[in-house]
């Protein structure tokens, strides 16, 4: 059946969080911090292996402590800054709790977010040709104001977030609330994620999946454009 709506993943499908080194460096800079660079790489090092940027890697060791607030974050936005600021206490940083509600805060500013090269081009072209779009997302915040911040905002018809649906992917209701949204059945929606297990969750509704890789902004130009290519 042809595909006539998409639905997207956000963070590391549409769009990727900065670098962690770059996310304590600009936070630090704004408090008017100094540290040394020794000493910055060495934090971010630490804050990237504890997995404590959200949108960035998953932490290699989850302290059984932070487990309940983790598995709720995208659910609850006071368990995703339980998690994350959790996380980042875990990483010993020397300059207080300033600078981990600075970090926590950052990542959900539009300056911390960078679409793929893509990104703009291939979301303009299905508006161009009358193919609504959803974006679906394991979140706990609004991420409106990124993509409004990057223009993006007025080229997506539906959002369905999970800290507002109380629902969360691969749970396949997620994924029926964006084919509602988008007036379609799930058998003509194509879902473009970067994640094997949570955005497979379509294809239990009926719908098509195509995955992209999680990677650096710069590192991934064209991924989505392929995808469009493909499905037509």
């Amino acid at each position: 059946m042809t595909v006539k709506g998409y639905m997207f993943d956000f963070s590391g499908t549409l769009m990727r969080v900065e670098p962690t080194a770059d996310w304590l460096d600009a936070v630090l800079d704004d408090l008017g911090i100094e540290a040394t660079a020794r000493e910055r790489a060495g934090c971010a090092a630490r804050l990237e292996r504890l997995g404590a940027l959200p949108g960035g890697v998953s932490p290699s060791v989850l302290p059984d402590r932070l487990r309940p607030s983790w598995e709720r974050r995208d659910l609850d936005p006071g368990s995703h800054r339980a998690a994350y600021v959790g996380l980042m206490r875990e990483a010993d940083l020397p300059w207080g709790e300033e600078v981990l509600d600075a970090l926590y805060a950052r990542h959900m500013t539009p300056a911390a977010w960078r679409p793929y090269p893509d990104t703009a081009e291939v979301l303009g072209e299905l508006r161009r040709r009358g193919a609504p779009v959803a974006v679906v997302s394991n979140i706990g915040w609004d991420l409106r104001p990124v993509l409004r911040e990057h223009r993006l905002y007025d080229l997506v018809d539906v959002f369905v977030l999970s800290y507002e649906s109380g629902v969360q992917k691969p749970d396949p209701k997620i994924f029926r609330s964006a084919c509602e949204g988008l007036g379609l059945p799930a058998a003509q929606v194509l879902m473009v994620g970067d994640d094997r297990v949570a955005d497979a969750g379509a294809e239990r509704l009926g719908c098509r999946v195509r995955f992209v890789d999680h990677l650096p902004a710069h590192a991934r130009p064209d991924a989505l454009r392929a995808i469009l290519d493909s499905a037509d």
